[in-house]
């Protein structure tokens, strides 16, 4: 028996999500619909432009493991806060949904990583990121017991960013191989893509990495195509297994020569897609190590990427599990 389904690790951060026009992403620098890396004093010149706000735990790989919780399953999560207030509250928020959350702040410099997100009228959301602590998260930081008790160790892209995570995720990823456990990775951004696109490969192609996550941009970028087939060609042929998202198109699961395509769930109305993906991932992976068929595993993704674009926030309001019952996938 696993002590945990699914272990994600990202760069742990409090998401501050506030409206805005068009035409403030234009006049202020800001690319539409990517995470923008940015410093600590544009960190704070942002903040001082955001209009009301309001603040949540965040960052792509807690969001995903508050996911996989939410749907019942067992999480764990590793990510590197500071001993200040938003350090409090992202620790507080992740232990409230149930996920495992051990790793140790070190002091209050840097501080916790916040990212100001500014969300369009038509839903998209515009990430500008300050890492903060985030950047110090090292090998020191991993709990193997906790690696070599989770089915699936899921870290995201962006932790590309930070050099030492690098040498943290190698160690996952060589703990859980040996103790017969799989890895899985977002590719988060296709920004980061074209940051990292020889490293990700390199990892899906070596076996590093098992499970691989990406929307249609984002496969697109990895493989510099505009033919998408070809990009699904070359994702199934260079890791075990990839589900690739399409937003209101659904879903493409790939496996070795099998293909699932699934469908979105009805939307009334998308208010914030901070999250979708992440989301996706959690019901995805949370059907994967429930043992569920790989459609099924799709259809979950979609619920829950569903689910979380009607609300605020990157986090589910309602019960995850409750919804897939209700929908008769688990």
């Amino acid at each position: 028996m696993s002590k945990f389904d699914v272990l994600t690790i990202g760069n742990a951060i409090v998401d501050i999500l506030s409206r805005c026009e068009d035409r403030f992403l234009e006049e202020n620098g800001i690319i539409k619909g990517a995470m923008n890396l940015i410093d600590a004093e544009r960190a704070q010149l942002l903040y001082s432009l955001m209009g009301p706000a309001h603040e949540a735990s965040g960052g792509s790989a807690g969001n995903t493991a508050a996911g996989v919780a939410s749907f019942g399953a067992k999480a764990a999560y590793f990510g590197k806060v500071a001993e200040d207030e938003l350090g409090k509250i992202f620790q507080h928020d992740i232990r409230a949904q149930g996920v495992h959350y051990q790793t140790r702040p070190d002091g209050t410099f840097p501080p916790t990583a916040r990212s100001m997100i500014f969300v369009t009228p038509d839903g998209e959301r515009s990430m500008n990121t300050y890492l903060g602590a985030c950047v110090d998260l090292g090998p020191e930081h991993v709990e193997a017991e906790v690696v070599a008790e989770a089915k699936v160790t899921y870290f995201e892209g962006y932790l590309w960013d930070p050099p030492r995570a690098k040498e943290a995720i190698r160690e996952c990823a060589r703990i859980a191989h040996a103790h017969g456990r799989e890895t899985s990775m977002t590719l988060s951004d296709s920004f980061c893509v074209d940051r990292y696109r020889g490293e990700f490969l390199d990892l899906m192609r070596s076996g590093t990495v098992d499970i691989v996550f990406a929307n249609r941009h984002e496969a697109l970028s990895l493989y510099e195509t505009d033919d998408f087939e070809l990009a699904l060609r070359s994702l199934a042929a260079d890791c075990k297994l990839a589900a690739v998202t399409l937003s209101e198109d659904g879903a493409i699961i790939l496996r070795g020569e099998e293909r699932y395509k699934v469908d979105a769930i009805a939307v009334e109305k998308v208010l914030d897609t901070t999250g979708a993906g992440d989301l996706f991932a959690a019901g995805f992976l949370t059907g994967y190590t429930a043992g569920k068929p790989l459609d099924v595993c799709g259809r979950l993704g979609c619920l829950a990427a569903g689910i979380v674009i009607q609300h605020f926030g990157p986090r589910p309001m309602v019960s995850l599990k409750d919804a897939a019952v209700e929908a008769g996938l688990l």
